[in-house]
């Protein structure tokens, strides 16, 4: 049995200071929802734990604590400095080995579960903290797309560890008083689906502005959703009605075209780009179509009122 990751499906919300809040709630949907239709692309999440046994290695976690010691933030060359410092010391330090093979034996088991074909894979940031109920870490951490090869992955790992340090979540730990060792990451590593050929976005239970209940709240765009969460683009937006969709009848209330001049798509190795993604520019006549069409907008939707009921 691996100690320093767990797969999706054996995590839900109760291991949430394990592998925090993002990754403990895919495996929730995995476990209890996958058998009602919604689909979750499989992964696995490092713990909490391995997190802090890295940081507390070689030195690296004294260091942290001697740069941010006595760290102005609202000196904003010093902040800039420190954190600059402190993650590339993270990315400079060697994995423990039992880390490294718990990642890689979990990243062969992928391998293995796609037939051994080339996987791609999201690494994204969970934050945990201990005893910090209302901290919110969302968005201040650090997504690697389209990683693909255990070299690559082991990369991407390091740069969302490090992502804990960026300077807005060092400057938001200190105004908040929370000690920056009370935060540990934890890193999901899941299956990627090919958006970057089709079109992903955001969707939301109510509507954002009013408060409204009673309908479902999607935005879309070409490409990997990452642009959309960004505020990159100018998204379609799309709102449905829930009794009518409970009713199995048409409730789509209203649609709006956004321009969606950009899309993120992935890029080839061949390109030697600092990223395995690239900005591209959209086709003049796929910014006036919509992004999904009426099926495919209420299947979402039925997805997120399922989703909402689960965690009402």
């Amino acid at each position: 049995m691996m100690k320093n990751v767990i797969w999706f499906n054996q995590l839900g919300m109760d291991d949430v200071k394990t592998v925090g809040g993002k990754n403990a709630s895919l495996g929730e949907m995995i476990q209890h929802l996958s058998g009602m239709g919604l689909q979750v692309p499989m992964g696995f999440a490092t713990t909490a734990d391995a997190y802090k046994k890295f940081i507390a290695q070689k030195g690296l976690g004294q260091k942290i604590h001697r740069i941010l010691g006595d760290l102005n933030v609202a000196d904003i060359d010093a902040l800039k400095q420190a954190g600059a410092e402190i993650r590339q010391s993270i990315r400079d330090t060697p994995f423990l080995s039992d880390f490294e093979a718990d990642l890689e034996a979990a990243y062969n088991k992928l391998l293995t579960l796609n037939q051994n074909k080339d996987v791609s894979v999201a690494v994204r940031s969970s934050a945990t903290a201990e005893d910090l109920p209302d901290a919110s870490f969302a968005g201040q951490q650090e997504t690697v797309l389209n990683v693909s090869g255990l070299s690559e992955l082991m990369q991407a790992v390091k740069v969302v560890f490090a992502s804990l340090f960026t300077d807005r979540a060092i400057a938001y730990r200190v105004h908040h008083g929370f000690a920056h060792d009370q935060v540990a990451l934890s890193a999901g590593i899941q299956y990627m689906v090919r958006s970057d050929l089709g079109g992903s976005g955001v969707a939301f239970s109510l509507d954002t502005e009013s408060g409204f209940r009673d309908v479902v709240f999607i935005t879309a765009a070409y490409g990997l959703g990452e642009t959309v969460v960004q505020g990159e683009v100018n998204p379609d937006e799309y709102y449905l009605y829930k009794p009518n969709l409970a009713a199995n009848r048409r409730a789509i209330l209203r649609k709006n075209c956004g321009t969606k001049a950009i899309k993120m798509v992935y890029a080839a190795p061949e390109e030697n780009l600092n990223s395995y993604v690239k900005k591209v520019p959209v086709e003049p006549e796929n910014q006036l179509k919509f992004v999904l069409n009426d099926s495919e907008l209420h299947e979402l939707a039925k997805a997120i009122v399922l989703i909402e009921k689960h965690y009402d």
